[in-house]
């Protein structure tokens, strides 16, 4: 006697042979050798989180592949949903996982070309697999510069962009102009502006009616396979103001600082370091540590130094001020000041010296020997509120022993990027330092949003929190009536922030 398999067993035998079916034809699309399945994970992750679970990886190397892959999935029912990731450096918050189990992933790394540059124009149109390190190499010497950031040379410009990562200028959403996407049924669209190839046009990111690029950033609506992005005018001349200043001067120095900011004595993104952050630049023990950035002609970098400085003296918030640290070979911090001034001015290191003394690894090896978490929320640039910031982070330490270091970014004269980093030892010997992180992540989390200071940015872990946390009456239902209209069979994983 033949004994038939249960309703529900048969479904799921089904729905897995589907799934078995499409990842086949996907070989066919991207060439066997791209396809991976079954697999048991993505590997380690420098943040310790959770591995979930992956029916497979898929590595197309052009958008039209990108394109008949999710058409194979937009037209098969299965239990999959699509995760994709550029280079995977999304470090602390989750590297190249999904946030929740039973994806298929879209390595995109290989859609690694430039496509286009004008460098008059002050665009470029590039690939998710293109790195920082790349498309400022191509730029170097010349008229303009990429807003790069201070992690490693060889992270995407696109997948941070898209993130709403933090560059040295200001946040990478904004040198976002235009997008090309994906969406869950296979059609490739591009939004905002992209170049014309007969004529050449403004570049505006609007366009006429609603601006659309933004419903693609942090968002499950689609994956993008390509954009145009801003190239920034390179100053004739730059330098970067030093200043250090003790932990009980916070609200003083930092109001101080922000008072430079909104008087427009600071260009690009004024960084302020912790005494445990300021360590990998050379910082003074046990003080904070500031860059404050000026630029534009000789005469007005020169005029704007000299100003800063007359202007801390006169606060005496700080303990030590310089503007000659890169220009200097004598100087005790000369070598990192010359790495914080190129990147300033478009050239992020290739050797990764600075990222390396941040991580305590160099990126191709973060993931299976490093340890570190992020914590990223948003707070006013306000000396009060710097001060509760640190005084939340001390709380922190005295709870679970873990020493945060913390970078405050100046996104202008209202609000503070806080970039907060939990390192950890890995190994078995470590006494449960990794958990004891990943308590401190979670109580970060309920102390700053209970002071209003709200994250910008999740990782794996968190998710809930985007429901959690204060928006607009009725956004959430109607982000959700957006995704169930473009992506009605979900196709597109949800990701961090559904």
């Amino acid at each position: 006697m033949t004994v038939l398999p249960e309703a529900g067993t048969r479904r799921e035998a089904s729905a897995s042979d589907r799934l078995r079916a499409v990842l086949a034809r996907a070989a066919q699309v991207v060439g066997a050798d791209r396809v991976t399945c079954p697999v048991t994970g993505l590997g380690p992750n420098v943040g310790l989180y959770r591995s979930r679970s992956v029916f497979g990886v898929v590595r197309p190397h052009t958008a039209e592949e990108v394109r008949r892959v999710v058409e194979l999935f937009a037209a098969e029912e299965t239990t999959a949903v699509l995760h994709a990731f550029s280079t995977g450096g999304n470090w602390g918050l989750g590297s190249r996982e999904p946030a929740q189990d039973g994806a298929v992933v879209l390595d995109l790394s290989g859609l690694d070309q430039i496509r286009d540059v004008d460098v008059a124009g002050g665009w470029a149109v590039v690939e998710p697999g293109v790195t920082q390190a790349r498309l400022a190499r191509l730029l170097e010497g010349g008229e303009r510069m990429l807003n790069v950031t201070a992690s490693s040379a060889h992270t995407s410009v696109v997948g941070n962009a898209l993130d709403r990562g933090v560059g040295l200028r200001h946040q990478r959403v904004e040198d976002l102009t235009g997008l090309e996407v994906v969406l869950p049924d296979g059609e490739l669209i591009r939004v905002g502006w992209w170049p014309d190839p007969d004529r050449a046009t403004p570049v505006y990111t609007h366009g006429l009616g609603p601006s659309l690029v933004q419903l693609f950033v942090q968002s499950a609506l689609g994956v993008v396979t390509a954009a145009t992005v801003r190239l920034l005018p390179r100053p004739e001349a730059l330098r970067v103001v030093r200043l250090n200043f003790a932990p009980d001067q916070v609200e003083a120095a930092t109001a101080e600082v922000r008072r430079w900011v909104a008087q427009g004595l600071a260009r690009g993104v004024v960084k302020i370091y912790n005494e445990v952050a300021a360590g990998a630049y050379g910082g003074e023990p046990g003080r904070y540590l500031v860059h404050v950035c000026v630029d534009g002609t000789p005469e007005v970098v020169d005029a704007l130094s000299g100003i800063l400085t007359v202007e801390a003296v006169r606060s005496r918030a700080f303990t030590a001020v310089s503007d000659f640290d890169a220009v200097d070979p004598s100087a005790a911090h000369h070598d990192v000041a010359v790495r914080v001034e190129r990147a300033y001015a478009g050239d992020p290191d290739p050797t990764d010296a600075l990222f390396e003394a941040k991580t305590g690894r160099p990126a191709a090896r973060l993931d299976e020997e490093g340890g570190f978490l992020f914590f990223l929320p948003l707070v006013p640039f306000s000396g009060a509120a710097l001060a509760r910031a640190h005084e939340l982070i001390e709380q922190v330490r005295v709870e679970s022993g873990i020493r945060c270091g913390v970078t405050f970014n100046a996104l202008g004269a209202d609000v503070v990027d806080c970039v907060v980093t939990m390192r950890f030892a890995r190994d078995a010997r470590d006494g449960g330092e990794a958990e004891r992180a990943h308590r401190a992540l979670d109580r970060l989390y309920e102390l700053f949003t209970g002071e209003g200071f709200i994250p910008y940015r999740l990782d794996i872990d968190h998710t809930d929190w985007a429901g959690r946390l204060p928006a607009g009456t009725g956004a959430r239902a109607f982000a959700r009536r957006l995704k169930d209209a473009v992506d009605p069979h979900h196709v597109i994983a949800a990701g961090r922030y559904a």
